[in-house]
């Protein structure tokens, strides 16, 4: 087991400064709640920290803790005791009203939250925090044409409940920022 040297506190401090924005962010777009996101993004950086003396490279801490606040997600979900958390907000998905078109990003969240853990990571991934088919599928743990897959059918769920001409336009960071 490696032993921590006297400046990765440090380090691993101002990386976690420096980065916990963004990687809350991603955590809160994966689980859709704030408290879980939040929850899965301290389990995740602790994951990091007790890895920190092992990393080869920390520029790669970052992937490294997005790594594990999906496999962390995903994990969660598999979970018996984990369960739906209510909402405030019910959507229609069967019946849109086409002369409303859905542009708050309340609602592309909530509908984020209906797809399956590994299609919303797919989506989140690829979309939001704009990584390649490859960076995806390297954070998920598996393959370019299993990330191809889960990202069409999340977004095929999405169109059908938003509405087809919604998801045209990539999402800007200001739609994101919870």
């Amino acid at each position: 087991m490696a032993q921590r040297g006297p400046g990765d506190a440090a380090a691993f401090t101002e990386f976690m400064s420096g980065r916990s924005a963004s990687l809350f962010r991603t955590a809160y777009l994966i689980v859709g709640d704030h408290q879980l996101a939040q929850d899965l993004l301290q389990e995740s950086l602790i994951k990091t920290y007790l890895a920190w003396p092992r990393l080869r490279d920390v520029g790669n801490a970052e992937a490294y803790t997005r790594k594990a606040i999906v496999t962390t997600a995903i994990s969660w979900r598999r979970r018996r005791s984990f369960h739906e958390r209510p909402s405030d907000v019910q959507l229609d998905a069967t019946e849109p009203d086409p002369g409303e078109a859905v542009t708050t990003h309340t609602s592309v969240v909530a509908q984020l939250r209906t797809l399956p853990a590994r299609q919303r990571a797919a989506v989140v991934l690829r979309y939001y925090e704009d990584l390649s088919e490859a960076q995806t599928a390297a954070l998920m743990g598996c393959s370019v044409g299993t990330v191809k897959s889960q990202v069409s059918t999340g977004l095929h769920k999405l169109r059908d409940r938003l509405g087809a001409g919604f998801l045209d336009a990539p999402p800007n960071d200001e739609t994101v920022t919870p």
